[in-house]
């Protein structure tokens, strides 16, 4: 291969990169930007390799320009991919292959050189350096000819901040490009960082090109069959292909802020965290923060976005899926949300359950398999209320729809909204401090039908680990199970671990000795009565247990002792004004002794099953004190 000159414009004294030719010897690639400050030899060298593997016909280097954003979605809908929501404003529909709707953890990778340093089992998959370099070699190669190769440099936190990372997503989807755009903070100010700072995360991704050629659904190219999604710890390095949809795609996300940036933190001393974080304000005037870990499609958005119901309260977003929390030289633990727009599950999202949420998503959005109605505008489960007769819907697979007779939902359970975050009316003012925010607690939870009460303090840091070890939920839509079963999800974390599960909690374990940490709490919003209906009413609601968190926080005595921790004491979780509990208060904090001395079991398989020999001590003992207590009983 023979490469040409680098040709480059002037400025003054500034060089931009705006024209970067390399000739090859069957045909030439332009390599196109604007006004983008040259990029260091090793990000240039990355974008190098990966053209000279995926050979497109163009490369675009992203500068997130409205000019860029105009073009690029003026392209998606020329392609089909995006049709234009003409209800709202500067909002977009987009419906991908059927076969590419959720993520794909059993196609998901974790590549060490030894199998003991990466995760297995339930909790992830393996793979040798070998076999990986064999899978990108037998899918990336020339897997974009005929496409442009998108280049985004992108910041996951506040560009500069202390607490954040900068990756180089390389992808042939116009649709990744638009969505990182909001999900990241692109352009020149990241370029700028680079140069300060050449460490980078590289993200390879291609929606890929099936072996025989034929592409299904042209508006959504994708390559089902072959869908591979790669992580190689060592180097920082993150490959994905044959998958369009968000979490497969959206390399900035679980991959980049969870997967790989996991072990950039047990390295350096910090953690990255399946959390939300949100501000609380009393009555007094006093506020907190706190970060709280649920597995997806449970509930994290609502909680992050909460209307409180108990006056005098005031809630404020910092992030609904991800935070990034370190010490600072005070030994206070601080926290950034690393996105910079919510990736959002549309079902169920309506002005009773969320409508913060409402006054986010219908501007500058890109809605995802949802519904769209003849108006203009979009239709999910949870909006019927919302919705007018004499408009008529169409599912997100493109057929007729008809509330009481289509027998399939309108839109899929896992359909997104994708949309900025700065458009949330109650975003935390502290939202983008680069210093991030004081974190006083973290909650723990999930979908527990029976069992596990509706909240529940921690004795200590090491059983906080426990129950956070633990947690077990009913599965959900986000990824590809089809049956409401209990999983367990250890910390909210379980598909997205980048590193042995047994050194993940030595290293969550250690927290205590590297600053003061925060009250760890675990909460359970969906216990169910012999009915099938919720026995707690949620959403704003819980604005009583968090009270209830916050006075905890502030050392107030309110809390009784329990075989599993602390509770709430007689009277200390405020009911007043609230007349919907379908059964008493008492039976959300039943402890079924049966159930338990079940649940310890089947945490006990699951930690022999899953960390064996590699089970800290702390988390052992843990262990053992409960079996104790439960028995007592």
């Amino acid at each position: 291969m023979i490469f040409g000159k680098l040709q480059r414009s002037v400025t003054g004294a500034a060089k931009t990169l705006r024209v970067w030719q390399v000739h090859r010897v069957r045909n030439i690639t332009a390599y196109t930007g604007t006004s983008l400050t040259e990029l260091p030899p090793n990000a240039a060298a990355f974008i190098k390799n990966s053209e000279e593997m995926c050979q497109p016909d163009k490369v675009h280097i992203c500068d997130g320009s409205n000019v860029e954003n105009r073009w690029l979605t003026e392209k998606l809908v020329a392609q089909g991919t995006l049709s234009p929501l003409k209800k709202y404003e500067n909002c977009w529909l987009a419906r991908t292959n059927p076969s590419d709707v959720a993520r794909v953890e059993s196609k998901t990778f974790i590549c060490t050189e030894n199998k003991d340093e990466a995760v297995v089992g339930s909790l992830g998959n393996w793979i040798s350096p070998e076999n990986m370099k064999t899978a990108i070699n037998q899918r990336f190669p020339s897997c974009m000819k005929g496409r442009t190769m998108y280049v985004i440099p992108f910041s996951m936190g506040p560009v500069g901040s202390p607490l954040s990372k900068v990756g180089i997503e390389i992808t042939d989807s116009p649709y990744v490009v638009e969505s990182m755009r909001i999900m990241t903070r692109i352009g020149i100010d990241v370029v700028h960082q680079l140069q300060k700072n050449a460490e980078f995360v590289k993200c390879l991704h291609s929606v890929g090109r099936p072996e025989n050629g034929i592409v299904e659904f042209p508006a959504w190219p994708c390559d089902p069959a072959r869908t591979i999604i790669l992580h190689k710890p060592d180097e920082n390095f993150i490959a994905s292909y044959g998958s369009g949809y968000g979490g497969n795609s959206l390399l900035g996300k679980k991959c980049f802020a969870l997967r790989i940036g996991s072990t950039i933190a047990k390295r350096e001393g910090w953690l990255a965290e399946h959390m939300l974080i949100l501000g609380i304000t009393n009555p007094q005037g006093e506020k907190i923060y706190v970060a709280a870990a649920f597995p997806s499609a449970c509930g994290k958005t609502n909680l992050a976005m909460m209307t409180p119901t108990l006056p005098g309260y005031k809630i404020e977003c910092v992030g609904d899926d991800i935070a990034w929390m370190r010490f600072d030289e005070n030994g206070q633990l601080r926290a950034i949300n690393p996105e910079y727009g919510f990736f959002g599950v549309a079902p169920g999202t309506s002005k009773e359950t969320n409508p913060i949420a409402m006054q986010t998503i219908f501007k500058n959005t890109i809605f995802t398999n949802v519904a769209s109605t003849s108006d203009g505008g979009v239709y999910w489960e949870g909006l019927e209320k919302e919705h007018s007769a004499d408009v008529a819907i169409t599912d997100w697979l493109g057929k007729p729809w008809t509330k009481g007779s289509s027998k399939t939902p309108a839109a899929h359970a896992n359909s997104r909204f994708c949309t900025p975050a700065t458009q949330c009316p109650i975003i935390d003012p502290a939202w983008e401090d680069p210093r991030g925010v004081p974190i006083s607690a973290i909650l723990f939870g999930g979908r527990r039908p029976k069992g596990i009460p509706l909240v529940y303090e921690a004795r200590s840091w090491a059983h906080g680990v426990f129950i956070g070890a633990s947690m077990r939920s009913e599965s959900t839509a986000a990824a590809e199970h089809t049956k409401k079963v209990i999983m367990h999800d250890p910390f909210a974390m379980r598909p997205f671990f980048g590193y042995n599960f047994g050194k993940y909690l030595e290293h969550w374990l250690s927290m205590e000795n590297r600053g003061k940490v925060p009250k760890i709490f675990h909460v359970n919003w969906f216990l169910k009565n012999k009915d099938g209906k919720f026995m707690w009413p949620g959403f704003g609601e819980n604005s009583r247990v968090l009270d209830w968190v916050f006075r905890r926080v502030k050392g107030e005595n309110c809390a009784k002792d329990s075989a599993i921790g602390f509770v709430p004491s007689e009277g200390a979780l405020r009911t007043d004004g609230l007349d919907n509990l379908p059964e008493s208060l008492d039976k959300l904090f039943d402890l079924p002794k049966d159930f338990w001395l079940q649940e310890v079991s089947e945490i006990e398989k699951y930690f022999e099953t899953e960390i064996g020999n590699h089970l800290p001590n702390a988390v052992t003992k843990e262990l053992t004190y409960l079996k104790e207590r439960i028995s007592k009983m």
